[in-house]
């Protein structure tokens, strides 16, 4: 059996997938870059040495050899590329294929309507919507957007990005996590990751530590990344006296981001409905960390249950932010609790090993005549999740 991927370029990410695929299938799974890396994301830590990547192929020095893959593979997973051509004539055969996508309309899903845009998007997805051409949808909000054209109709799947998931017992989750047993018994850690940009909003972790700095709270704020709004966002701590309870680290490797978030008891994910997904979510969750989201993010209605393994926020409201983290703050026993839901969240169904393991049985079945949706998680049904009725739909 052979499966193949292709996409604009491998990251950090997407690898424990790929080993995945190559861990069952070995030879038979091959990862196709069209596209070097941007220079930021190399910036970021997000390069990887394309020598120790077996299954990588480079679309510019083995063509030919991906075009057969391409038309071939029993399973073809078509990421983000501007490669459409390369793949036109699996699309039109009835090989099981797979489109993954974060929104299309993430600016507005008025866009939708325009004459332009509506033609390529039949040209890209609606013609298929009789061809065993499935979309994973990378997002909570991606279903939507191509309910609007009528793409995929009953052939949308949740699934996302599976970071290396990191096995921890109950006792170094414990450990990692001392939340005490009553309020301010401990200094409690909150950790920010991405990079410093107005989609991410990581002035609302600042207005976060001066708030809870004026009620009282013992705490530390960890920020993580860098960028446009840095010297910004270290003025307006300064400004807030807060130097001691915020630490700033630059630009990490994924491996010290995960070391710094081990030790944090609360994740603060604010970025706005421009954030496609999210993979800090999956890694601060695996981290055993207590997440504190804003519904926009595409990660968060798929990894959340609100008040079971994190909080959901509405809608970029800090004052909700604020809220939940106060309850957190205030409630260490039961936020101990929480933590330890988000670690299973991933542990149990959001990770490589479950993704790789639903894809594969949806093939076997599928070439039964069968359609076997999943109950939860990766390869289930995607919900229509309009992104003005999220409130309505996660019972904010």
């Amino acid at each position: 059996m052979k499966v193949t991927m292709i996409s604009n370029y491998i990251n950090h990410h997407q690898i424990p997938f790929c080993e995945e695929f190559f861990a069952r299938l070995g030879e038979d799974y091959k990862f196709i870059q069209t596209e070097p890396m941007e220079e930021e994301r190399i910036a970021m830590g997000w390069a990887v040495e394309e020598s120790k990547l077996p299954y990588l192929l480079i679309l510019d020095r083995q063509e030919e050899l991906c075009k057969s893959l391409i038309e071939e593979s029993d399973i073809l997973i078509i990421g983000w590329n501007e490669k459409e051509e390369l793949f036109r004539n699996r699309l039109k055969g009835n090989k099981l294929t797979f489109r993954m996508s974060e929104r299309i309309y993430r600016e507005g899903q008025w866009k939708a309507i325009s004459p332009r845009g509506l033609l390529r998007k039949y040209r890209e997805h609606i013609q298929y919507r009789n061809k065993p051409v499935y979309l994973l949808c990378a997002g909570a909000y991606v279903a939507s957007d191509f309910s609007l054209i009528k793409a995929y109709p009953k052939k949308q799947l949740r699934f996302g990005y599976f970071p290396e998931f990191i096995k921890y017992s109950e006792k170094e989750l414990e450990e990692n996590h001392p939340w005490g047993s009553r309020k301010n018994e401990k200094e409690i850690q909150l950790v920010w990751a991405g990079r410093f940009l107005p989609l991410k909003h990581p002035e609302m972790a600042i207005a976060l530590a001066a708030s809870l700095e004026k009620k009282g709270y013992r705490f530390h704020l960890h920020m993580i990344g860098g960028g446009e709004m840095e010297k910004e966002l270290k003025l307006q701590a300064e400004k807030m006296h807060l130097k001691e309870r915020i630490t700033f680290y630059g630009f990490c490797s994924p491996k010290e981001v995960r070391g710094i978030m081990e030790k944090c008891h609360i994740h603060l994910f604010t970025s706005n409905h421009l954030e496609g997904w999210g993979a800090v979510v999956n890694e601060a969750m695996n981290c055993g960390c207590v997440e504190v989201a804003n519904s926009q993010a595409g990660a968060v209605p798929y990894l959340v249950k609100q008040g079971e393994n994190g909080f959901i926020y509405h809608e970029g409201s800090y004052q909700d932010m604020e809220e939940k983290v106060q309850y957190l703050l205030e409630h260490p026993i039961q936020s101990s609790g929480i933590g330890k839901k988000a670690y299973e969240t991933i542990a149990c169904q959001w990770n490589a090993k479950e993704a790789v393991e639903r894809l594969l049985k949806f093939h076997e079945n599928w070439q039964k005549g069968e359609i076997m949706w999943q109950k939860e998680g990766p390869l289930s049904k995607a919900p229509v999740i309009s992104p003005g009725k999220v409130r309505d739909y996660l019972q904010l």
